[in-house]
């Protein structure tokens, strides 16, 4: 039995001072610090039976100093994957939200969507980033450990669900799912029918 839990970082500096995120390297402001140590209880209390954990994250700031918290309680190392960053906004990373919203276009209703260029220069494409999540959870899965931990982004989240699912990438340009700041989401592989089940989505109650 595989148990993964995918944690979204909590509350960061770039979310209140309503700047873009990306690869903007923002930090965790004083409720996401106190949030990720309830992250890392509510995990704790889930898995105080397991034998040991996996715990993998974005190494931006914010994802890094979750799992830090995380790995502390756990008794895990932390291994850092860039793979696992959120989203580049190219030059759009670290200006106010405003400024890329009157620059940004968005994608068309049909047609290409993965590979939409969004108006910004150095942004990523929804391909690049679904390529490199759906890799990273790849390698992740190659592990044999039955519980593992993985911090990183709403837009990594996202697809790293579709790559759980089996969703083809080429079919991934209209999945869209909204990830709350310090959410956890429960996957688990039965290892019997292998089947792949989304056994809680965005869980937030330990942050209350």
């Amino acid at each position: 039995m595989r148990n993964l839990y995918v944690v979204t970082h909590p509350e960061a500096t770039h979310h209140v001072d309503g700047l873009v995120g990306g690869w903007f390297d923002s930090d965790l402001t004083a409720r996401g610090c106190a949030h990720a140590e309830l992250i890392a209880q509510a995990l704790a209390g889930r898995l105080s039976s397991a034998a040991g954990v996996e715990v993998f994250s974005s190494d931006l700031l914010r994802a890094r100093r979750t799992a830090e918290v995380i790995g502390k309680r756990l008794a895990s190392r932390v291994v850092l994957d860039t793979d696992l960053r959120e989203k580049s906004y190219g030059e759009a990373g670290g200006r106010p939200q405003a400024w890329l919203d009157e620059r940004f276009i968005p994608p068309p209703a049909t047609g290409e969507r993965m590979r939409h260029d969004e108006g910004v220069s150095g942004a990523e494409t929804k391909w690049e980033l679904a390529v490199r999540t759906y890799a990273a959870l790849e390698r992740i899965l190659r592990s044999t450990v039955e519980h593992q931990v993985v911090v990183a982004h709403g837009g990594t989240a996202t697809f790293l669900l579709a790559a759980w699912i089996g969703m083809p990438i080429d079919a991934a340009g209209l999945v869209g799912i909204r990830f709350s700041p310090g959410g956890i989401t429960h996957l688990r592989e039965d290892d019997f029918l292998h089947n792949r089940w989304i056994v809680q989505l965005n869980d937030t109650h330990h942050l209350a």
